[in-house]
């Protein structure tokens, strides 16, 4: 398929800007810069920006709209200036596959030893369906996808289950989990997706909003982590790395009058990190996951963006010259729940609220990051991602030619894989809710729309292996007769 770039769109693109690790020209005044790290190990992407430094804000002072077209989302997404880093795979694993007390694989059956061994004779004699099988991958989306909150989507399951082998070729066609979410480890995000999903998630197929910005631990040292339930955010900036990691209710605990409205439980203040945060120069703003307490976030945001050099207590003569940069994990503006009405409000209203109180006490845009779908940053690291896990299954390190991102949100799941150059399958199990028949009219998907993930997985399978293709593993199948007689398609 044909890659997409800004001219496509009407758009035009962002002029070209210096490297991060470019000390030999000056970065553009007010504009977002990451400073120069000489110690840096190498393990760090820069993916070059391409987008014009033009706030969310103002477009959605009166008119809220939660689809904007492909061409308005494409040009106003992102105003970073210069390079957004990424890690460079292989990333460190803390799980590298789910497994049980007993040292066993999640969601291994008995006899897999031997099914193996037939399936590896089975795919002898099918060399040519299984070079196809291997030149095709899936990226889900996971909340309106797989499933809705904690809540399974019934037919998520068995997708998953045929993609890890249980088709008449017995052989794992690639996927990756490629989330908008956050909040909490990928340790401990994907053990709670293998038991809702009834099948084994490794942390090397799974990709939160957050996860990229693990590279930013090479260029920030101090740092106000936000979002997510209880402290677990910290947690996650801990295990990327990132030395000083403070969170709002450490701040609470050590000044409670700072946020007036603020929500504070003494259970939070026995696990606050209480310090004299007046005398510790922050280096950047992170907002991983959605704010429990919009007051108190909002109010630390702007104190520390308004601050002289990242300082508390203190307001900056020019707070557009001495700002700190701030980075979102995603834009979202709604994501489907467990709640049976419409989609519910995400980090993208609370990054646009804070852009609005901003423009509004200085007059100026706020210059921010914006990380996850449908950033490029986040496409490129899941090509890295991606080119790992094949390693892993099937000891090729490279990327399949036929990419299929199935989605539920036209604003971020269909514009990132459309724009990326994949095959985009929209499901009406979430967000979008389109009658049959009907596509976003804003950001079509380009493969298909389906009634659920399985359908898309099916009519992508059919594509790539054959319409004969069989989804289902028959365990009394003759590797003599080239896979005659194994059971039909449920």
């Amino acid at each position: 398929m044909p890659r997409f770039d800004d001219a496509d769109f009407g758009v035009e693109a962002a002029p070209a800007e210096p490297s991060p690790r470019d000390t030999s020209r000056d970065a553009v005044p007010g504009s977002i810069s990451i400073p120069s790290d000489p110690n840096a190990q190498g393990d760090v992407i820069e993916v070059p920006a391409t987008r014009s430094s033009i706030s969310d804000a103002s477009q959605y002072m009166h008119n809220l709209s939660l689809s904007p077209s492909m061409k308005d989302r494409r040009g106003s997404r992102n105003s970073f200036g210069t390079s957004l880093p990424i890690p460079r795979s292989p990333r460190p694993s803390r799980l590298s596959s789910v497994v049980t007390a007993d040292g066993a694989r999640a969601g291994a059956v008995p006899g897999a030893v031997s099914r193996d061994i037939l399936a590896s004779q089975i795919q002898d004699m099918s060399k040519e369906k299984v070079k196809a099988a291997k030149n095709m991958a899936f990226v889900f989306d996971i909340d309106g996808v797989l499933a809705h909150g904690n809540e399974l989507i019934p037919e998520a399951r068995e997708a998953l289950k045929m993609l890890n082998g249980d088709n008449e070729l017995g052989i794992k066609i690639p996927y990756l989990l490629l989330t908008n979410g956050g909040g909490k480890t990928e340790a401990a995000r994907t053990q709670q997706l293998s038991e809702i999903l009834g099948v084994p998630i490794s942390t090397d197929q799974f990709i939160q909003s957050h996860t990229p910005m693990r590279a930013l631990a090479e260029y920030y040292e101090t740092v106000l982590v936000m979002g997510g339930e209880g402290f677990k955010c910290r947690e996650v900036a801990e295990n990327y790395g990132f030395k000083n990691v403070v969170h709002p209710k450490d701040i609470l605990a050590w000044d409670p009058t700072i946020s007036p409205w603020r929500c504070f439980t003494p259970e939070e203040r026995a696990e606050a990190r209480v310090r004299d945060y007046s005398k510790m120069k922050f280096d950047a703003i992170l907002v991983f996951a959605d704010s429990r307490d919009y007051a108190t976030d909002m109010q630390l945001i702007m104190d520390l963006l308004l601050a002289e050099d990242g300082k508390l207590l203190t307001r900056a003569k020019d707070p557009v010259s001495s700002r700190i940069p701030i980075y979102f994990s995603q834009g979202d503006l709604v994501f489907p729940t467990d709640h049976k009405g419409p989609p519910r409000l995400t980090q993208g209203a609370f990054r646009i609220g804070v852009e609005a109180m901003y423009k509004a006490i200085t007059g100026v845009d706020l210059e921010r990051v914006v990380y996850g779908k449908p950033e490029l940053a986040t496409y490129k690291y899941a090509d890295e991602v991606m080119r790992g896990w094949m390693e892993q299954i099937h000891n090729e390190s490279r990327l399949p030619d036929n990419v299929y991102m199935v989605g539920d949100n036209p604003a971020s799941d269909i514009i990132g894989g459309n724009m990326y150059g994949w095959n985009t399958c929209l499901v009406r199990t979430g967000v979008f809710q389109g009658k049959e028949g009907e596509n976003d009219p804003n950001s079509p998907a380009n493969f298909g729309v389906f009634d659920n993930v399985l359908e898309a997985v099916k009519a992508a399978v059919r594509k790539e292996l054959g319409e004969d293709f069989k989804f289902k593993w028959n365990p009394k199948v003759n590797p003599v007769l080239h896979g005659e007689g194994m059971s039909a398609v449920e």
